[in-house]
């Protein structure tokens, strides 16, 4: 994988786990090479707890998607979710040595690594730092101070926060499966990149993926990250309650929630019936669709009313922090019928069906343009981008240290011309000496001198 145009995204999901290979083709598009999916076997509400499996599972995915491919994968970018997560918000600030020098990348790098040096509670590390405005020297709220002057440099800061165990066996199971984990982030976050729009980020948007353990939330505003917060229901609670409600196993149940599922009980008549058949023999059962919608909308409603929480505690009403582009859903959980009606009825907002096809190359398939694929998606456009920022901050560093090694050089240069033309000077203001304070009488002996010593 030479081409640092190339990265791989693994998404360690409750229900699925899947490798997607891409690259960015000549207009700035995704382009899957290779996508590979395994069902996943160790992960239960986004938090690892079966280790042998769960590596098991990433080493199918990642074969598929080399067989897929044509290319070996060595390192991954992860995603990382789970009940375990949660976000605060912290303002932090430093005090420049040099207040005549302009505000650089490494004064806002020092500011950061202040911010990961906070005390967590016990058994917790930070994942993410994310810098929301500054302040240069208690003036007003800017977005990039780099390039001005000031003594005091402060933000205001989205942190975001996971269990460390939960963190490293994550990474444990990655470097068990032969992978090197290259960087590991949110996955709401590498959701956003994939579906939304610049614009929606700037206007205001809620982006939510239901996934199957957890349903995850990114609030973005003024193209910045506003609150995240992990809400521990899926799509497989929802297939829990069909399996407990109906009396039926959770493969049928499964089944059920995706071919004849819908979150608006008022679309299906008293007497539409499917058939389920009876184990070992046993008759059939006989289900409603309008009992089995029943069961999907009570649970919905439910995790939508916990994702409404989480926009009233950000503040959506207030008019400064107005969300005018809405929700935007994304994931597995995203695909069922008329959930896009139910989010808009329970929250009063605009609401679209999240697909990352928008940052798609133009000829990808219909699978992998789905929701269910929008955060590995988002994983291996991170992962293209993180690779490109790096090739052009060691390209800067490279440029730096040839230009110091010329500035070196010069003055050694100078140095050399100056001695040298210092001893010239020296031999021949000697020679003047020589010849101005030297007698007649000396310049001939020394002649003398001379000859004598030739004729020996």
């Amino acid at each position: 994988m030479e081409n640092d145009k190339i990265a791989v995204g693994l998404d360690i999901g409750t229900t699925k786990i899947v490798a997607m290979v891409g690259k960015l083709n000549e207009y700035g598009k995704l382009e899957v090479l290779g996508i590979g999916k395994a069902k996943s076997l160790g992960v239960h509400r986004g938090v690892v707890n079966n280790i042998t499996q769960t590596i098991q599972s990433i080493q199918q995915a990642i074969q598929e998607a080399e067989a897929a491919s044509g290319i070996e994968i060595n390192d991954v970018m992860v995603g990382i979710a789970g009940q375990h997560i949660r976000s605060l918000q912290h303002s932090d600030y430093i005090t420049r040595t040099d207040s005549e020098e302009v505000i650089n990348e490494e004064d806002i790098e020092s500011l950061c690594n202040q911010v990961l040096k906070l005390v967590m509670l016990p058994g917790e590390e930070i994942i993410h730092v994310l810098p929301q405005e500054f302040k240069v020297d208690g003036q007003g709220e800017v977005s990039e101070p780099i390039g001005m002057y000031g003594g005091r440099l402060e933000a205001n800061f989205h942190v975001v926060v996971g269990q460390v165990a939960s963190i490293r066996n994550v990474g444990r199971c990655v470097k068990n499966a032969g992978l090197n984990l290259s960087s590991i982030t949110l996955e709401p976050l590498a959701s956003a990149q994939s579906v939304l729009s610049k614009e929606e980020k700037e206007a205001g948007v809620v982006l939510l993926d239901i996934g199957g353990g957890t349903t995850d939330l990114a609030i973005f505003k003024d193209g910045i990250i506003r609150h995240t917060a992990v809400i521990p229901f899926g799509g497989n609670m929802i297939t829990e309650d069909i399996k407990e409600g109906c009396a039926i196993i959770e493969k049928q149940a499964e089944l059920l929630k995706i071919r004849f599922g819908s979150a608006w009980p008022g679309e299906n008549k008293d007497n539409e019936i499917v058939s389920i058949p009876g184990l070992r023999g046993r008759e059939p059962k006989e289900i409603t669709l309008k009992n089995l919608s029943k069961i999907i909308h009570a649970r919905l409603t439910e995790i939508i009313e916990l994702v409404y929480l989480e926009i009233k505690n950000y503040g959506h009403e207030e008019q400064k922090k107005k969300l005018i582009a809405g929700i935007v859903i994304t994931g597995g959980g995203a695909q069922l019928r008329h959930l896009k009606q139910l989010v808009e009825y329970i929250t009063g907002m605009d609401t679209r069906i999240g697909y990352p096809n928008e940052h798609m190359a133009g000829n990808s398939s219909e699978e992998v343009t789905s929701p269910a694929f929008a955060t590995v998606a988002g994983l291996v456009m991170h992962g293209i981008r993180t690779a490109q920022k790096e090739k052009e901050e060691a390209l800067e560093r490279e440029e730096e240290e040839a230009l110091e090694a010329e500035q070196e050089e010069v003055p050694a240069i100078e140095e050399e011309q100056t001695i040298e033309d210092s001893n010239e000077k020296e031999v021949i203001e000697e020679k003047k000496k020589e010849q101005s304070s030297g007698s007649i009488f000396e310049r001939f002996f020394d002649r003398f001198m001379e000859f004598l010593d030739r004729a020996e």
